[in-house]
Formats: C-alpha cells, structure tokens, sequence
C-alpha cells in the first residue's frame, strides 16, 4: 500500500519568522489548523530529516517536508461545469464568467457557485483532491458576465489581492443603457456609500452612508434610438459602482434590477420571501425590447501584472449570446468589434 502523499515547500521571505503551523495554513488552504497541527504532532513536518514541532519559527529558504497524512478537511465540495477558461497557467486562472452565477459560497448559497466549478477543475490537476483551493481575488456581481481572476497558489493570490487593493489592476466592461447619451465621454465621480434605509443597495445620494470617492469614464461606443451602448471604466472599486453612476446620471443599465435613473430604486418585490435580504438571486422581467433577462453588464477586459513572471498581461472576454442578441435586437446593423478571448502580454 502507498504511504501519505509528500510535499516539499520552501520558506518564502515575506513568511519569515512564521511558526510552522501558520506557514503550512498559508499552502495548505484546505486544511483546517487543527488538522494540520494534528499532522506536525504526529511527525508529519520536517527540515532536513529533522521532525519539527508547531512552534517551531521558520526562515527564508528552508525547505519544509510535509507528509500529508491525512486528508484535507476544509473541502469545496467539486461541482463540474463547462468554463470558458481564457487563460490558464500554473498559478492563475482567467475565465469568462457566465451571468446567474456567484463566485463564492455566501449566505444560503453554498453549491453552484464559481469557486465550486473551479474546484472541480483544480482538482484534475492535484496530486489529491482539495491539494489546490481557487482563490477568488475581486467578484462579479451575479448577473455581471465577464472576465475575472482567480489564483492557485497563497502567494499568487496575496500578490494579485495587493494590486487590486493597490489600484494598480485596470478593468473595462460594456454597458447597454436606457436613453441616449449626449457626451461622447464623460468622467462620473460621485461618492457612493449604503443607500439610506437598505443594507445591500448602494447610492450615490447626499444622505448615502459612509460614502466613499468613487470615479467611472464613461465612453460612447454606439447610439441607437432609444439606448446607447458603453464602456465603462471604474477607477475605484465600490460596490455596485458602475450601475450606480450610470443611473445617477439618468442613464440606469437595461434590465438593471434595483437602479432607478437619477438615483431612484426600483420597489422590492411583493413576493419576495420575508426576512430575506433583497438579493441578487430575485428573478428578473424580461425587457420588452432587447428580451434580455438580466442587466447588460459585462467585463470585457482585464488588465493587471502577472504575481509570478512579472509581465504586464491583457485579457478580452466575448460577450455572451444573450448580450449580443440584444444589440442585434437594436439595430440591424453589426454589433461593436470587440476583442474575443485572446490574451496579449507585454513586459511591464
């Protein structure tokens, strides 16, 4: 019979002076502490032949040999599903994400979610399953398609979490909006906080709590008779940024389900279940002219500096089917060219 499975890690610089426990909790993200301090006790760690104890602190390069003796017990439970994966190396994932779906368990929703699907994927490619846990870095909102990043590794995701953190990761997504908008381009930088009396609703009103700077470019792409059709550029992170601004400036995004022009919200459903937050999972109306079932809202392109080769990389996400049968639905006309699934890199 083949023993427990055996890895071997080296002591990153930034991780100095850890105890071994928390170290092995920074790789081994599937293992909850008292099981891999379960593991150390029973001789499972050791440097140079020499078992180490939890305490133990660790220093730049020294190599750390784990015997995975038992199995990890912080698991995502695997779901399979068909992702558009529009890059992939040993430490990241980009991937188109479809609208419906969340990227990590929350609340009630705890299966189907994207963290779940990669999962699945991350498990083909591990020496066991749960040896690799998807790192979400930044999220889409539910009914948002779109690119977005997700890491395999502790250090691949707390270097891409600093960018993010930092601003230094630039997005763009496009945008189908009521009305048409006169200025070719415009900068939006109202603040944006909690809307007054809601604890999921964002506002960029006077009376919006704890608001925050929050700065959107807004670009015409096309004009239609009743919609125009827009890139928008967030500068900020905040949540629900985008679809704020624009229905702030009395442009709110076809099929949107909580944003109003000029700052209103749309009323909470009857029907929606008491004591249940207004979330995204409540079903949508169908537009009556582009047929869509959920806002347009789609990031199109991803842009942020490689964690581990340094190079400073660009993604493009297609639109999905649904998004572009709702231009064609306006105009007969060929959709805006836009950059499919391709990645171009550069040094940075």
């Amino acid at each position: 019979m083949a023993g427990p499975l055996t890895i071997e890690l080296t002591v990153e610089e930034y991780l100095s002076g850890n105890r071994v426990d928390t170290f092995l909790g920074k790789h081994l993200r599937n293992y909850s502490p008292w099981r891999i301090q379960r593991m150390i006790q029973h001789g499972g760690a050791t440097i140079d032949g020499r078992v180490v104890e939890n305490t133990e602190r660790l220093y730049p390069g020294q190599r750390l040999v784990v015997r995975l003796l038992e199995p990890p017990d912080k698991l995502i439970a695997p779901q399979t599903a068909e992702l558009e994966i529009l890059y992939e190396d040993p430490w990241i994932l980009v991937i188109n994400k479809p609208a419906g779906v969340i990227c990590h368990p929350v609340g009630e929703y705890q299966t189907d979610t994207l963290c779940h699907y990669v999962q699945a994927h991350l498990d083909h490619q591990s020496i066991c399953r749960g040896a690799m846990r998807p790192g979400i870095v930044h999220r889409l909102d539910r009914q948002t398609s779109g690119a977005i990043v997700v890491t395999k590794d502790h250090l691949s995701h707390r270097l891409v979490s600093i960018e993010f953190q930092a601003g230094r990761v630039s997005k763009a997504y496009l945008a189908l909006t009521e009305g048409v908008v006169s200025q070719d381009e415009m900068m939006v930088d109202y603040p944006i906080g909690q809307s007054s009396g809601d604890t999921i609703l964002m506002s960029a009103k006077a009376d919006a709590r704890d608001a925050k700077p929050s700065r959107t470019r807004v670009r015409v792409l096309k004009r239609f008779a009743n919609h125009t059709f827009v890139e928008a550029k967030p500068y900020t992170g905040r949540n629900h940024q985008i679809r704020v601004h624009l229905a702030e400036v009395g442009h709110p995004i076809i099929g949107d389900e909580y944003y109003l022009a000029l700052g209103g919200l749309k009323p909470k459903r009857p029907d929606f279940p008491e004591g249940c937050d207004w979330g995204d999972e409540i079903p949508n109306s169908v537009d009556p002219v582009t047929g869509l079932t959920r806002h347009f809202l789609h990031a199109y392109r991803l842009e942020f500096c490689h964690p581990i080769t340094e190079e400073w990389m660009t993604f493009f996400a297609p639109l999905t089917p649904d998004l572009n049968a709702a231009l064609h639905c306006l105009s007969k006309e060929p959709s805006f060219a836009i950059n499919s699934g391709s990645v171009a890199s550069k040094n940075r």
